[in-house]
Protein backbone atom coordinates (compact mmCIF):
# COMPACT_ATOMS: atom_id res chain seq x y z
CA UNK A 1 0.00 0.00 0.00
CA UNK A 2 1.40 3.42 -0.85
CA UNK A 3 2.40 5.87 1.84
CA UNK A 4 0.08 8.40 0.21
CA UNK A 5 -2.85 6.08 0.63
CA UNK A 6 -1.98 5.33 4.27
CA UNK A 7 -1.93 9.04 5.06
CA UNK A 8 -5.50 9.36 3.77
CA UNK A 9 -5.01 11.79 0.88
CA UNK A 10 -8.39 13.02 -0.34
CA UNK A 11 -9.80 10.93 -3.18
CA UNK A 12 -12.76 11.56 -5.42
CA UNK A 13 -15.97 9.60 -4.98
CA UNK A 14 -15.51 8.03 -8.40
CA UNK A 15 -12.05 6.68 -7.57
CA UNK A 16 -12.50 4.64 -4.41
CA UNK A 17 -12.16 1.18 -5.98
CA UNK A 18 -8.40 1.11 -5.36
CA UNK A 19 -8.82 1.82 -1.65
CA UNK A 20 -8.53 -0.99 0.89
CA UNK A 21 -11.30 -2.50 2.95
CA UNK A 22 -10.20 -1.81 6.51
CA UNK A 23 -10.75 -4.70 8.90
CA UNK A 24 -10.56 -3.84 12.59
CA UNK A 25 -9.07 -6.70 14.59
CA UNK A 26 -6.75 -9.59 13.68
CA UNK A 27 -8.71 -12.23 15.53
CA UNK A 28 -10.35 -15.31 13.98
CA UNK A 29 -13.17 -13.41 12.27
CA UNK A 30 -11.07 -10.41 11.22
CA UNK A 31 -8.45 -12.64 9.61
CA UNK A 32 -11.16 -14.75 7.96
CA UNK A 33 -12.64 -11.52 6.59
CA UNK A 34 -9.24 -10.63 5.11
CA UNK A 35 -8.94 -14.10 3.53
CA UNK A 36 -12.40 -13.77 1.99
CA UNK A 37 -11.60 -10.31 0.62
CA UNK A 38 -8.39 -11.61 -0.97
CA UNK A 39 -10.38 -14.49 -2.46
CA UNK A 40 -12.67 -11.88 -4.03
CA UNK A 41 -9.80 -9.82 -5.44
CA UNK A 42 -10.28 -7.01 -2.90
CA UNK A 43 -7.46 -5.52 -0.87
CA UNK A 44 -7.83 -5.78 2.92
CA UNK A 45 -5.94 -3.84 5.53
CA UNK A 46 -6.24 -5.41 8.97
CA UNK A 47 -5.57 -3.11 11.93
CA UNK A 48 -4.70 -4.94 15.15
CA UNK A 49 -4.29 -3.06 18.42
CA UNK A 50 -2.01 -5.72 19.88
CA UNK A 51 1.58 -6.67 19.00
CA UNK A 52 0.60 -9.90 17.23
CA UNK A 53 -2.35 -11.66 15.71
CA UNK A 54 -5.14 -12.88 17.98
CA UNK A 55 -4.21 -10.71 20.95
CA UNK A 56 -7.57 -11.38 22.63
CA UNK A 57 -7.34 -15.13 22.04
CA UNK A 58 -3.89 -15.13 23.63
CA UNK A 59 -5.53 -13.59 26.68
CA UNK A 60 -7.24 -16.93 27.33
CA UNK A 61 -4.46 -19.14 25.96
CA UNK A 62 -4.82 -21.51 28.93
CA UNK A 63 -8.46 -22.30 28.17
CA UNK A 64 -9.36 -25.25 25.94
CA UNK A 65 -12.28 -24.96 23.55
CA UNK A 66 -15.25 -27.27 23.47
CA UNK A 67 -14.89 -27.04 19.69
CA UNK A 68 -12.68 -29.13 17.43
CA UNK A 69 -10.08 -27.88 14.97
CA UNK A 70 -12.42 -28.79 12.13
CA UNK A 71 -14.91 -26.24 13.43
CA UNK A 72 -12.63 -23.28 14.10
CA UNK A 73 -10.84 -22.81 10.77
CA UNK A 74 -12.23 -20.93 7.76
CA UNK A 75 -12.14 -22.55 4.27
CA UNK A 76 -10.81 -19.43 2.52
CA UNK A 77 -8.11 -19.10 5.16
CA UNK A 78 -7.10 -22.73 4.67
CA UNK A 79 -6.69 -22.08 0.93
CA UNK A 80 -4.34 -19.18 1.65
CA UNK A 81 -2.33 -21.30 4.07
CA UNK A 82 -2.09 -24.44 1.91
CA UNK A 83 0.80 -23.25 -0.35
CA UNK A 84 2.95 -22.66 2.74
CA UNK A 85 2.76 -26.34 3.66
CA UNK A 86 0.37 -25.66 6.51
CA UNK A 87 -1.70 -28.66 7.52
CA UNK A 88 -4.68 -28.29 9.78
CA UNK A 89 -4.15 -30.07 13.10
CA UNK A 90 -6.21 -33.18 13.77
CA UNK A 91 -9.76 -32.08 12.98
CA UNK A 92 -11.15 -34.08 15.90
CA UNK A 93 -8.78 -32.55 18.47
CA UNK A 94 -9.67 -29.67 20.75
CA UNK A 95 -7.29 -26.67 20.72
CA UNK A 96 -6.57 -24.32 23.57
CA UNK A 97 -6.66 -20.61 22.86
CA UNK A 98 -2.87 -20.74 22.70
CA UNK A 99 -2.97 -23.58 20.16
CA UNK A 100 -5.46 -21.67 18.02
CA UNK A 101 -3.31 -18.57 17.99
CA UNK A 102 0.02 -20.31 17.42
CA UNK A 103 -0.96 -22.98 14.91
CA UNK A 104 -3.60 -21.18 12.85
CA UNK A 105 -4.23 -17.50 13.49
CA UNK A 106 -0.65 -16.25 13.54
CA UNK A 107 0.32 -18.33 10.47
CA UNK A 108 -2.71 -16.89 8.67
CA UNK A 109 -1.68 -13.36 9.58
CA UNK A 110 1.85 -14.13 8.40
CA UNK A 111 0.53 -15.24 5.01
CA UNK A 112 -1.41 -11.99 4.71
CA UNK A 113 1.89 -10.19 5.29
CA UNK A 114 1.82 -6.40 5.22
CA UNK A 115 -1.95 -6.49 4.85
CA UNK A 116 -1.90 -6.81 8.66
CA UNK A 117 -0.62 -3.95 10.82
CA UNK A 118 0.08 -4.45 14.51
CA UNK A 119 0.10 -1.96 17.39
CA UNK A 120 -2.48 0.06 15.45
CA UNK A 121 -5.40 1.06 17.67
CA UNK A 122 -8.41 2.41 15.81
CA UNK A 123 -9.62 5.56 17.54
CA UNK A 124 -12.32 6.70 15.13
CA UNK A 125 -14.23 5.90 11.94
CA UNK A 126 -16.13 8.50 9.91
CA UNK A 127 -17.15 9.52 6.40
CA UNK A 128 -14.54 11.75 4.77
CA UNK A 129 -15.50 15.37 5.44
CA UNK A 130 -18.85 14.43 7.02
CA UNK A 131 -19.77 14.12 10.67
CA UNK A 132 -22.79 11.98 11.53
CA UNK A 133 -25.19 14.92 11.13
CA UNK A 134 -24.43 15.73 7.49
CA UNK A 135 -26.57 14.12 4.77
CA UNK A 136 -25.29 15.87 1.64
CA UNK A 137 -23.03 13.64 -0.44
CA UNK A 138 -22.50 11.30 2.46
CA UNK A 139 -22.73 7.93 0.70
CA UNK A 140 -20.39 9.03 -2.07
CA UNK A 141 -17.56 9.70 0.37
CA UNK A 142 -15.01 7.08 1.41
CA UNK A 143 -14.40 6.26 5.06
CA UNK A 144 -11.60 7.73 7.10
CA UNK A 145 -10.15 5.52 9.81
CA UNK A 146 -8.14 7.22 12.53
CA UNK A 147 -5.55 5.17 14.40
CA UNK A 148 -2.84 5.56 16.98
CA UNK A 149 0.38 3.52 16.96
CA UNK A 150 2.25 2.16 19.95
CA UNK A 151 4.62 5.13 19.97
CA UNK A 152 1.73 7.62 20.04
CA UNK A 153 1.85 8.51 16.34
CA UNK A 154 -1.55 9.33 14.81
CA UNK A 155 -2.56 8.35 11.28
CA UNK A 156 -5.61 8.58 9.05
CA UNK A 157 -6.37 5.90 6.47
CA UNK A 158 -8.89 6.23 3.68
CA UNK A 159 -11.02 3.13 3.05
CA UNK A 160 -13.75 2.01 0.66
CA UNK A 161 -15.46 0.02 3.43
CA UNK A 162 -14.93 -0.97 7.06
CA UNK A 163 -15.50 -4.35 8.74
CA UNK A 164 -15.32 -4.03 12.52
CA UNK A 165 -14.35 -7.44 13.89
CA UNK A 166 -12.74 -6.09 17.05
CA UNK A 167 -14.77 -8.35 19.32
CA UNK A 168 -15.82 -7.65 22.90
CA UNK A 169 -12.87 -8.99 24.92
CA UNK A 170 -11.61 -5.52 25.83
CA UNK A 171 -14.83 -4.48 27.56
CA UNK A 172 -15.95 -6.95 30.25
CA UNK A 173 -19.17 -6.15 32.03
CA UNK A 174 -18.87 -4.79 35.58
CA UNK A 175 -19.96 -6.31 38.86
CA UNK A 176 -22.94 -4.04 39.44
CA UNK A 177 -26.26 -5.75 38.84
CA UNK A 178 -27.63 -2.71 37.00
CA UNK A 179 -24.93 -2.93 34.33
CA UNK A 180 -22.86 -0.13 35.84
CA UNK A 181 -19.86 -0.57 38.14
CA UNK A 182 -20.83 -1.16 41.75
CA UNK A 183 -20.01 1.68 44.14
CA UNK A 184 -16.37 1.24 45.08
CA UNK A 185 -15.67 -1.24 42.28
CA UNK A 186 -13.26 1.03 40.43
CA UNK A 187 -11.30 2.00 43.53
CA UNK A 188 -10.92 -1.68 44.46
CA UNK A 189 -9.56 -2.59 40.98
CA UNK A 190 -6.32 -3.94 42.43
CA UNK A 191 -8.23 -6.86 43.97
CA UNK A 192 -10.67 -7.47 41.11
CA UNK A 193 -10.11 -9.52 37.93
CA UNK A 194 -12.46 -9.90 34.96
CA UNK A 195 -10.83 -13.02 33.49
CA UNK A 196 -10.69 -16.73 34.24
CA UNK A 197 -7.43 -17.05 36.17
CA UNK A 198 -4.55 -19.10 34.80
CA UNK A 199 -3.52 -20.92 37.96
CA UNK A 200 -0.58 -22.54 36.19
CA UNK A 201 1.07 -19.12 36.30
CA UNK A 202 2.96 -18.94 39.64
CA UNK A 203 2.17 -15.26 40.14
CA UNK A 204 -1.54 -15.79 39.50
CA UNK A 205 -1.58 -18.90 41.66
CA UNK A 206 -0.03 -16.97 44.54
CA UNK A 207 -2.77 -14.35 44.24
CA UNK A 208 -5.50 -16.90 45.05
CA UNK A 209 -3.75 -19.64 47.06
CA UNK A 210 -4.83 -19.72 50.69
CA UNK A 211 -7.26 -16.88 50.12
CA UNK A 212 -10.98 -16.31 50.01
CA UNK A 213 -12.20 -15.33 46.53
CA UNK A 214 -15.64 -14.20 45.36
CA UNK A 215 -16.66 -15.41 41.88
CA UNK A 216 -19.47 -13.31 40.40
CA UNK A 217 -21.33 -14.82 37.42
CA UNK A 218 -23.42 -17.81 36.43
CA UNK A 219 -22.09 -19.02 33.09
CA UNK A 220 -19.41 -21.33 31.75
CA UNK A 221 -16.59 -18.97 32.68
CA UNK A 222 -17.76 -18.83 36.29
CA UNK A 223 -17.98 -22.65 36.31
CA UNK A 224 -14.42 -22.80 34.99
CA UNK A 225 -13.11 -20.43 37.66
CA UNK A 226 -14.91 -22.34 40.42
CA UNK A 227 -13.50 -25.66 39.23
CA UNK A 228 -9.96 -24.27 39.03
CA UNK A 229 -10.22 -22.71 42.49
CA UNK A 230 -11.58 -26.00 43.88
CA UNK A 231 -8.53 -27.80 42.46
CA UNK A 232 -6.31 -25.18 44.10
CA UNK A 233 -8.15 -25.60 47.42
CA UNK A 234 -7.32 -29.31 47.40
CA UNK A 235 -3.63 -28.39 47.32
CA UNK A 236 -3.50 -25.13 49.27
CA UNK A 237 -5.14 -24.93 52.70
CA UNK A 238 -7.32 -21.90 53.31
CA UNK A 239 -8.35 -21.50 49.67
CA UNK A 240 -12.09 -20.98 49.33
CA UNK A 241 -14.47 -19.57 46.70
CA UNK A 242 -17.68 -17.68 47.33
CA UNK A 243 -19.96 -18.02 44.33
CA UNK A 244 -22.20 -14.96 43.86
CA UNK A 245 -25.38 -15.57 41.83
CA UNK A 246 -27.98 -12.95 41.01
CA UNK A 247 -30.59 -15.68 40.80
CA UNK A 248 -31.38 -18.75 42.88
CA UNK A 249 -30.08 -22.25 42.30
CA UNK A 250 -32.48 -24.34 40.26
CA UNK A 251 -32.54 -27.48 38.17
CA UNK A 252 -30.71 -25.80 35.31
CA UNK A 253 -28.11 -23.85 37.29
CA UNK A 254 -25.34 -26.37 36.63
CA UNK A 255 -26.46 -27.32 33.14
CA UNK A 256 -27.78 -30.73 32.22
CA UNK A 257 -25.09 -32.77 33.94
CA UNK A 258 -24.74 -36.24 32.47
CA UNK A 259 -27.92 -35.67 30.46
CA UNK A 260 -26.60 -32.47 28.87
CA UNK A 261 -26.62 -32.55 25.07
CA UNK A 262 -23.18 -30.97 25.31
CA UNK A 263 -21.08 -33.47 27.29
CA UNK A 264 -18.26 -31.05 28.06
CA UNK A 265 -20.70 -28.38 29.20
CA UNK A 266 -22.40 -30.95 31.39
CA UNK A 267 -19.05 -32.05 32.82
CA UNK A 268 -18.11 -28.44 33.49
CA UNK A 269 -21.35 -27.86 35.39
CA UNK A 270 -20.79 -31.01 37.40
CA UNK A 271 -17.31 -29.79 38.36
CA UNK A 272 -18.80 -26.52 39.62
CA UNK A 273 -21.53 -28.40 41.48
CA UNK A 274 -18.94 -30.65 43.09
CA UNK A 275 -16.93 -27.60 44.19
CA UNK A 276 -19.97 -26.41 46.15
CA UNK A 277 -21.02 -29.83 47.49
CA UNK A 278 -17.48 -30.70 48.57
CA UNK A 279 -17.16 -27.46 50.52
CA UNK A 280 -14.50 -25.80 48.37
CA UNK A 281 -17.01 -23.12 47.35
CA UNK A 282 -20.10 -21.67 49.01
CA UNK A 283 -22.99 -20.27 46.99
CA UNK A 284 -24.77 -17.00 47.74
CA UNK A 285 -28.02 -16.65 45.77
CA UNK A 286 -30.24 -13.74 44.87
CA UNK A 287 -27.34 -11.38 45.48
CA UNK A 288 -27.28 -8.28 43.28
CA UNK A 289 -24.11 -6.39 44.04
CA UNK A 290 -24.58 -2.69 44.71
CA UNK A 291 -21.34 -1.74 46.48
CA UNK A 292 -17.82 -2.91 47.24
CA UNK A 293 -16.58 -1.75 50.63
CA UNK A 294 -13.10 -1.85 52.10
CA UNK A 295 -12.61 -3.96 55.19
CA UNK A 296 -8.96 -3.44 56.05
CA UNK A 297 -7.00 -5.11 53.25
CA UNK A 298 -10.08 -7.09 52.19
CA UNK A 299 -13.32 -6.36 50.36
CA UNK A 300 -16.92 -6.77 51.46
CA UNK A 301 -19.70 -7.02 48.85
CA UNK A 302 -23.02 -5.35 49.62
CA UNK A 303 -26.28 -6.25 47.85
CA UNK A 304 -29.14 -3.97 46.88
CA UNK A 305 -31.20 -5.51 49.69
CA UNK A 306 -28.61 -4.50 52.28
CA UNK A 307 -26.94 -7.88 52.77
CA UNK A 308 -23.20 -7.61 53.44
CA UNK A 309 -21.03 -10.65 52.85
CA UNK A 310 -18.06 -11.65 54.95
CA UNK A 311 -14.90 -10.06 53.54
CA UNK A 312 -12.94 -11.66 50.70
CA UNK A 313 -9.36 -11.18 49.51
CA UNK A 314 -10.06 -11.18 45.79
CA UNK A 315 -13.03 -10.92 43.41
CA UNK A 316 -13.34 -12.51 39.96
CA UNK A 317 -16.11 -10.87 37.92
CA UNK A 318 -17.41 -12.98 35.01
CA UNK A 319 -20.69 -11.28 34.14
CA UNK A 320 -20.30 -11.07 30.37
CA UNK A 321 -18.79 -8.83 27.71
CA UNK A 322 -20.06 -5.87 25.73
CA UNK A 323 -19.03 -4.04 22.52
CA UNK A 324 -16.89 -0.90 22.51
CA UNK A 325 -18.79 1.48 20.23
CA UNK A 326 -16.88 4.62 21.23
CA UNK A 327 -14.76 4.85 18.07
CA UNK A 328 -17.89 4.53 15.91
CA UNK A 329 -19.55 7.64 17.36
CA UNK A 330 -19.51 9.49 14.00
CA UNK A 331 -20.99 6.54 12.09
CA UNK A 332 -24.72 5.94 11.68
CA UNK A 333 -25.40 2.55 13.22
CA UNK A 334 -28.70 0.72 13.41
CA UNK A 335 -28.53 -1.11 16.74
CA UNK A 336 -31.08 -2.90 18.88
CA UNK A 337 -31.71 -0.87 22.02
CA UNK A 338 -31.20 -3.87 24.32
CA UNK A 339 -28.50 -6.07 22.80
CA UNK A 340 -26.52 -3.38 20.93
CA UNK A 341 -26.52 -5.74 17.95
CA UNK A 342 -27.60 -4.83 14.39
CA UNK A 343 -31.35 -4.27 14.35
CA UNK A 344 -32.17 -7.09 11.93
CA UNK A 345 -29.86 -9.56 13.68
CA UNK A 346 -31.02 -8.94 17.26
CA UNK A 347 -34.27 -10.96 17.09
CA UNK A 348 -32.32 -13.97 15.81
CA UNK A 349 -29.88 -14.00 18.73
CA UNK A 350 -31.96 -12.64 21.63
CA UNK A 351 -30.93 -14.81 24.62
CA UNK A 352 -34.39 -14.33 26.10
CA UNK A 353 -35.71 -16.42 23.20
CA UNK A 354 -32.84 -18.27 21.53
CA UNK A 355 -30.17 -20.72 22.53
CA UNK A 356 -27.25 -21.79 20.36
CA UNK A 357 -29.48 -24.41 18.78
CA UNK A 358 -31.91 -21.87 17.34
CA UNK A 359 -29.55 -19.24 15.92
CA UNK A 360 -29.41 -19.59 12.17
CA UNK A 361 -26.72 -18.59 9.66
CA UNK A 362 -27.03 -15.00 8.52
CA UNK A 363 -25.13 -12.52 6.38
CA UNK A 364 -24.97 -9.06 4.90
CA UNK A 365 -28.73 -8.50 4.99
CA UNK A 366 -28.92 -8.86 8.77
CA UNK A 367 -25.60 -7.08 9.33
CA UNK A 368 -26.25 -3.92 7.34
CA UNK A 369 -26.48 -0.46 8.92
CA UNK A 370 -27.78 2.92 7.73
CA UNK A 371 -24.11 3.67 6.96
CA UNK A 372 -23.58 1.71 3.76
CA UNK A 373 -20.23 -0.09 3.64
CA UNK A 374 -19.83 -0.37 7.42
CA UNK A 375 -20.31 -3.77 9.07
CA UNK A 376 -19.94 -5.22 12.55
CA UNK A 377 -18.90 -8.86 12.33
CA UNK A 378 -18.05 -11.68 14.70
CA UNK A 379 -18.60 -11.36 18.43
CA UNK A 380 -19.05 -7.60 18.16
CA UNK A 381 -22.06 -8.10 15.90
CA UNK A 382 -23.75 -9.97 18.73
CA UNK A 383 -23.51 -6.97 21.05
CA UNK A 384 -24.31 -8.17 24.55
CA UNK A 385 -25.80 -11.49 23.48
CA UNK A 386 -23.58 -14.11 25.13
CA UNK A 387 -23.62 -16.85 22.49
CA UNK A 388 -21.51 -16.39 19.38
CA UNK A 389 -21.35 -19.08 16.72
CA UNK A 390 -17.86 -19.27 15.20
CA UNK A 391 -18.85 -21.04 11.99
CA UNK A 392 -21.67 -18.54 11.62
CA UNK A 393 -19.13 -15.76 12.08
CA UNK A 394 -17.13 -17.15 9.17
CA UNK A 395 -20.33 -17.16 7.13
CA UNK A 396 -20.91 -13.52 8.05
CA UNK A 397 -17.63 -12.37 6.51
CA UNK A 398 -18.05 -14.59 3.45
CA UNK A 399 -21.35 -12.85 2.78
CA UNK A 400 -19.92 -9.38 3.47
CA UNK A 401 -16.98 -9.95 1.12
CA UNK A 402 -19.34 -11.11 -1.63
CA UNK A 403 -21.46 -7.99 -1.20
CA UNK A 404 -18.43 -5.70 -1.33
CA UNK A 405 -17.33 -7.46 -4.53
CA UNK A 406 -20.73 -6.74 -6.08
CA UNK A 407 -21.91 -10.36 -6.03
CA UNK A 408 -25.25 -9.78 -4.35
CA UNK A 409 -26.58 -13.20 -5.22
CA UNK A 410 -23.72 -14.90 -3.38
CA UNK A 411 -24.01 -12.42 -0.51
CA UNK A 412 -27.63 -13.35 0.06
CA UNK A 413 -27.10 -17.09 -0.41
CA UNK A 414 -26.45 -19.18 2.71
CA UNK A 415 -23.38 -21.28 2.01
CA UNK A 416 -22.68 -22.51 5.51
CA UNK A 417 -22.95 -26.28 5.71
CA UNK A 418 -23.38 -27.38 9.29
CA UNK A 419 -22.42 -30.88 10.38
CA UNK A 420 -25.41 -33.08 11.09
CA UNK A 421 -24.44 -33.00 14.75
CA UNK A 422 -22.22 -30.00 15.31
CA UNK A 423 -20.60 -29.04 18.57
CA UNK A 424 -21.52 -26.03 20.64
CA UNK A 425 -18.31 -25.06 22.34
CA UNK A 426 -17.01 -22.81 25.05
CA UNK A 427 -14.41 -22.65 27.77
CA UNK A 428 -13.35 -26.21 28.53
CA UNK A 429 -11.59 -27.86 31.46
CA UNK A 430 -10.38 -31.15 30.02
CA UNK A 431 -6.63 -31.30 29.45
CA UNK A 432 -6.22 -33.42 26.35
CA UNK A 433 -8.46 -34.97 23.70
CA UNK A 434 -9.43 -38.44 24.78
CA UNK A 435 -9.67 -37.48 28.45
CA UNK A 436 -12.65 -38.26 30.62
CA UNK A 437 -14.19 -34.86 29.98
CA UNK A 438 -13.66 -34.72 26.23
CA UNK A 439 -16.79 -33.68 24.32
CA UNK A 440 -18.23 -36.50 22.31
CA UNK A 441 -19.33 -35.94 18.75
CA UNK A 442 -23.00 -35.69 17.89
CA UNK A 443 -24.10 -33.62 20.82
CA UNK A 444 -26.52 -31.32 19.16
CA UNK A 445 -27.57 -30.05 15.75
CA UNK A 446 -25.87 -26.67 15.99
CA UNK A 447 -22.64 -25.05 14.86
CA UNK A 448 -19.60 -24.16 16.92
CA UNK A 449 -20.05 -21.70 19.76
CA UNK A 450 -17.31 -19.55 21.26
CA UNK A 451 -18.08 -18.22 24.69
CA UNK A 452 -14.68 -17.33 26.03
CA UNK A 453 -14.51 -15.05 29.03
CA UNK A 454 -18.24 -14.44 29.23
CA UNK A 455 -20.36 -14.85 32.29
CA UNK A 456 -23.69 -15.40 30.61
CA UNK A 457 -22.80 -18.34 28.40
Amino acid sequence: MSKQRQRGIVVSASNTGHLPVVVVGAGPIGLAAAARLVERGLEPLVLEAGPSAATAVRGWAHVRLFSTWAEVTDPAAEKLLAPTGWVRPDGAAYPTGGDWAEHYLQPLADVLGDRVRYDATVTGVARAGRDRIVDAGREEQPFTVHLCTADGHEERITARAVIDASGTWSTPSPMGANGLPALGEKSAAGHISYRVPNLDDPAVRARYAGRRTAVVGSGASAFTALAHLADLAKQEAGTHAVWILRRGIGAGTFGGGEADELPARGALGLRAKAAVEDGYASAVTGFRTEAVERDGDRLALVADDGRRLDPVDEVIVLTGLRPDLSFLSEIRLGLDERLQAPTALAPLIDPNVHSCGTVYPHGVKELSHPEEGLYLAGMKSYGRAPTFLAMTGYEQVRSIAAALAGDQEAAERVELTLPETGVCGGAGLFDEPGGAEEPAGGCCATPTTLQIGTGGC
